[in-house]
C-alpha cells in the first residue's frame, strides 16, 4: 500500500493551496474512512480532517473548521484537502492515511489516528 501526497509549498497567510493524496496498492480504498493530519516541529500530530467512504460525513477539527475542505474521489483512489485562508498555525507537515479498522464507515473519534494504519510521507506547508 502506498499513499503519495503532493502540492504542499509555501504561501504567504491568507493564500490557499490544494493537496492531494493518491493511493495505490489497496483494494479497499472506496471502503475506508480517510483522513488528513498535520505535525509541526515540536508537536504531536492532529488529526484535522476525516471523512467517510462515500463522501456523505465529515469532520474537522476546531482549528481548520471554515477554511479547509476535504474531499474524495473513488474512482481515482484520491483525497483531497483545499486548504483556504491560511495561517502560519498551519505550517506542518500534512499526511494522509487509510483508516483500516472501520469498514465502510469511519471511526467514532475519527480524527484520533489510532484507527489509521496506512500513511503517507507527507508533504510540507510553510505559511509566512
Amino acid at each position: 500500500v502506498q499513499l503519495v501526497e503532493s502540492g504542499g509549498g509555501s504561501v504567504q497567510a491568507g493564500g490557499s493551496l490544494r493537496l492531494s493524496c493518491v493511493a495505490s496498492g489497496y483494494t479497499y480504498y472506496s471502503h475506508r474512512c480517510m483522513g488528513w493530519f498535520r505535525q509541526a516541529p515540536g508537536k504531536q500530530r492532529e488529526g484535522i480532517a476525516s471523512i467517510r467512504p462515500g463522501g456523505e460525513s465529515i469532520c474537522y477539527a476546531d482549528s481548520v473548521k471554515g477554511r479547509f475542505t476535504i474531499s474524495r474521489d473513488n474512482a481515482k483512489n484520491t483525497l483531497y484537502l483545499q486548504m483556504d485562508n491560511l495561517k502560519p498555525e498551519d505550517t506542518a507537515m500534512y499526511s494522509c492515511a487509510i483508516d483500516t479498522r472501520n469498514y465502510n464507515r469511519c471511526s467514532s473519534s475519527p480524527l484520533n489516528q489510532v484507527a489509521y494504519r496506512y500513511w503517507g510521507r507527507g508533504t510540507q506547508v510553510t505559511v509566512s
